[in-house]
């Protein structure tokens, strides 16, 4: 491999870690109703590439802000 494809490779994954990463912790800090629906929202946010949009698109609004 050289240098510019491992470039190319951390610029397309990187995002997508840190988006996976704020998708988890949301969904841990969010009361969805039910424990079953917490964890089947944190799973499918921790499905690399294609969980956190998902999660972002459809899940986002369904859970609501635990207070501290």
């Amino acid at each position: 491999m050289d240098l510019k494809t491992i470039g190319n490779f951390i610029l397309l994954t990187v995002p997508f870690f840190f988006l996976t990463i704020w998708a988890i912790v949301d969904c841990l800090q969010k009361d969805f109703g039910s424990i079953g629906k917490k964890a089947v929202w944190g799973i499918i946010a921790a499905i690399p590439f294609i969980g956190a949009p998902i999660y972002f698109l459809f899940g986002f609004r369904k859970g609501k802000k635990m207070d501290l």
